[in-house]
């Protein structure tokens, strides 16, 4: 069976390529089952239940949030009602929002899905190695193919990630740098692994972000909004072929997704 996680997807662009793209993508590569990264889809930062559903609606089976999770305050009774869409699972347990979800593809192969947030440069959090193994501990007898989206900043904090859930996972990939990654591998124990699947949305930016406006914050102090660009958006993410009966990973590669690419996709 073949996944597909998209990396952060960011505002109106990001949304409407993947809207686009996502039916005809998963016919083309034969994907089962697709889960995005969506806490900057709300103009850069958050999610509304509306933004949520729309992306339901274009093919998307499940939604994972990271540390933007909570900037829309009207998200959070969907958090708590709502199976297809996980908060990090190393916050509090009285924080608003579920740690795991198990979606289903059309064979009806149960996936578990969660997302953990790193530590390093990140705002202070739980420690997801214990969230991991509490949440893992948790899971329906039966449930062999396990994704994780690893949500940090950090190389490093990523690659630990990988070594410790090797042979325990599916996949570990990473998400929030916005900067794909070239080092997408199968670990010795048979988890796919790769520190950030990249950014969907204007690549004409700065991670998503109008790039004068980026510079004069930075070069004046002077406080500026940080708005949605617009160019050159593309769709980024990673694909996972995994045994379903041992959960174990086959392959590994990166996506890109042009706006002419969506265009074609759109038309199949």
């Amino acid at each position: 069976m073949r996944l597909l996680l998209i990396g952060d997807v960011v505002g109106k662009p990001g949304r409407q390529i993947c809207v686009r793209a996502i039916r005809g993508l998963r016919a083309e590569q034969e994907i089962d089952l697709v889960v995005a990264n969506a806490e900057n889809v709300a103009g850069g930062s958050g999610i509304t239940p509306e933004l949520y559903r729309e992306l339901l609606a274009g093919g998307i089976d499940g939604v994972t949030m990271g540390d933007h999770a909570y900037r829309r305050r009207e998200i959070f009774p969907l958090l708590q009602s709502d199976g297809r869409i996980v908060r990090p699972a190393n916050y509090p347990l009285t924080a608003p929002g579920r740690d795991l979800m198990i979606l289903k593809t059309h064979q009806q192969v149960p996936v578990a899905v969660l997302i953990l947030q790193g530590r390093v440069f990140m705002p202070p959090v739980d420690c997801p190695f214990a969230a991991a193994d509490r949440v893992l501990q948790s899971l329906p007898e039966g449930v062999r193919v396990i994704l994780v989206d690893f949500h940090a900043e950090a190389t490093s904090d990523m690659q630990l990630m990988g070594r410790y859930l090797d042979g325990r996972v599916s996949a570990v990939l990473g998400t929030h740098t916005h900067v794909p990654t070239a080092d997408e591998q199968i670990l010795p124990k048979g988890t796919a692994f790769q520190c950030d699947v990249g950014m969907t949305g204007p690549h004409e930016s700065i991670l998503g972000r109008r790039i004068d406006r980026v510079l004069e914050t930075v070069r004046t102090f002077r406080p500026t909004h940080y708005e949605v660009a617009h160019n050159d958006v593309r769709l980024h993410g990673t694909l996972v072929d995994v045994d379903p009966q041992t959960g174990r990973a086959a392959a590994i590669r990166r996506l890109v997704v042009t706006e002419a690419d969506a265009a074609r996709l759109a038309r199949q």
